[in-house]
């Protein structure tokens, strides 16, 4: 499931902060990205969205009172800088309330509340995956008696299996199996993995190929796509999709 997003800030720099942040999360899709809630509003007239980022502070129209002229609204998470707009923020029933400047972190919180009150769970985990960079690329497994160092980029799929997990290696037959849940690995791993079914798991760097609703990740590994994930997967290949 996508969520189409308006973006809305009358500062070009926190607007393109805010638009950089939605572009990291796979499900998000910018419908648009406005300089005022004027032009938001001229912009809803002939479109729809899920759900709105939108600054209160802003000249002609401030977002709160924008909100409030919504005939049905979107799901709203405002931002602003300051504090003192929280309480009247929730009072239009904002789904979150973002205080500048914030970081992605906070972004992600927000994106959460977003799914929750959509009633969607979210394709990608968004708490880890973005400050646990390339560089950082190392977890300890705990397997058996014996607790394992693993490079990120070694692993090529997690496959879920009732409480414990299988963590497939690059060059290893047989997987390291370990107690944890697919939330909490799912959240850990960095931004170049991503879930495409409710038991798997993909570095996106091993794909070998993609047919009909497999991921092929060698000759004898065919993992299925999932219809909750399949959105979000094909929004990825769209971004590094060649074509003429």
């Amino acid at each position: 499931m996508t969520l189409r997003c308006l973006a809305i800030d009358d500062e070009p720099l926190a607007l393109k902060q805010l638009v950089a942040y939605i572009s990291k999360v796979p499900f998000l899709e910018l419908a648009a990205q406005c300089q005022s809630a004027l032009e938001a509003r001229t912009f809803l007239e002939n479109d729809t969205v899920d759900a709105i980022f939108c600054d209160i502070n802003m000249p002609d129209l401030n977002g709160m009172d924008f909100v409030k002229s919504l005939v049905v609204p979107p799901l709203v998470v405002f931002t602003t800088a300051y504090s003192e707009y929280a309480v009247e923020g929730f009072r239009v029933n904002a789904v979150d309330y973002l205080l500048k400047p914030f970081g992605m972190q906070e972004f992600q919180r927000a994106v959460q509340r977003l799914c929750e009150r959509k009633g969607m769970t979210s394709p990608s985990a968004v708490s880890h995956r973005e400050e646990v960079g390339v560089e950082t690329e190392t977890l300890f497994l705990k397997t058996d008696n014996r607790i394992v160092n693993v490079n990120i980029s070694d692993i090529r799929y997690v496959e879920a299996m009732s409480e414990y997990l299988k963590v497939w290696l690059v060059g290893q037959p047989k997987p390291i199996v370990t107690l944890l849940s697919m939330k909490k690995m799912e959240e850990y791993l960095p931004n170049y993995f991503m879930r495409i079914h409710r038991s798997y798991i993909i570095n996106l760097t091993k794909i070998q190929e993609v047919n009909k609703n497999r991921v092929i990740m060698d000759a004898d590994t065919y993992l299925p796509i999932g219809d909750l994930y399949k959105d979000a997967f094909q929004k990825y290949l769209s971004t590094r999709f060649l074509s003429r």
